[in-house]
């Protein structure tokens, strides 16, 4: 019976996000944000920053930008130009499109987004308090999946939120995707997402799987899911915390409230 006297010790370790709020969530430096001043000249240093970057994630031209979609948190900008980037803290990084995950001088698109929210909403309607989610590796590191498996731990708990894993397509209503896409697996990803019912739910979960990172494009090709199947919401990181990708979860299924371009932060 040691195990009783150590939960009593211990106390609840499960976390209440989001019925709650939780400091590791909102406080965790998920990633990589735009600083300056829009009217001010962009100095030397921004380029310098942007060429020490190892997956071209910056653009300096008209005004400096970052794709967090390329980003892989190596915090070589920040160490470079810290007037001009920083990290932002909280996991909430999920967005419904691949473009709101630029960050910087970027025009809102509140309108396009409002209809993207409508139509995923319509799909998931059919969702109630049971979703079975289908895991897929197509070319990772291995990074990605660790987070993804930390979601059933005695922390993350996702069965809390009447979510779980299946092994089997057929029983899946979300099809969450890691890896850079590569050759030898589009041919399994395409037939796991034909076996899947309709309608069914994409999310590109981790760098690697929104544009190859730094691994795609070489003999094994792939540098993202983004052509081969229709992605409903995008995980950037390398990798992805748990939070932001159970973050991408709830966003997908309307379960979390979206603001700016898709993404809360």
């Amino acid at each position: 019976m040691p195990w009783v006297f150590r939960g009593l010790r211990n106390g609840i370790l499960t976390a209440r996000w989001p019925n709650r709020a939780d400091d590791y969530f909102d406080e965790f430096p998920a990633a990589v944000g735009v600083l300056g001043d829009p009217a001010s000249p962009v100095p030397a240093v921004v380029g310098e920053a942007a060429a020490a970057c190892p997956t071209a994630a910056i653009s300096v031209a008209p005004r400096p930008r970052l794709d967090r979609g390329r980003c892989i948190l190596c915090g070589r900008c920040v160490e470079r130009a810290p007037d001009w980037f920083a990290w932002e803290s909280g996991s909430g990084t999920a967005a419904l499109t691949q473009a709101a995950l630029v960050v910087g001088d970027v025009e809102e698109t509140d309108q396009a987004l409002a209809e993207l929210r409508a139509s995923l909403a319509s799909r998931v309607r059919r969702l109630r308090r049971s979703v079975h989610l289908r895991h897929i590796d197509t070319g990772s590191d291995g990074s990605d999946e660790w987070e993804i498996q930390a979601l059933t731990n005695p922390v993350y708990d996702l069965h809390r939120l009447g979510i779980f894993f299946t092994a089997s397509p057929r029983h899946a209503d979300i099809l969450l995707v890691t890896g850079i896409g590569a050759t030898g697996m589009v041919e399994p990803l395409r037939r796991t997402l034909d076996a899947m019912p309709v309608p069914t739910v994409v999310i590109a979960v981790g760098t690697d799987a929104v544009s190859g990172g730094l691994i795609g494009g070489g003999y094994t090709g792939g540098v993202g899911i983004a052509d081969l199947v229709p992605v409903d919401v995008w995980v950037p990181g390398a990798p992805a915390s748990p939070f932001s990708v159970l973050h991408g979860i709830l966003l997908a299924l309307g379960r979390f409230p979206v603001t700016g371009q898709g993404s809360a932060r």
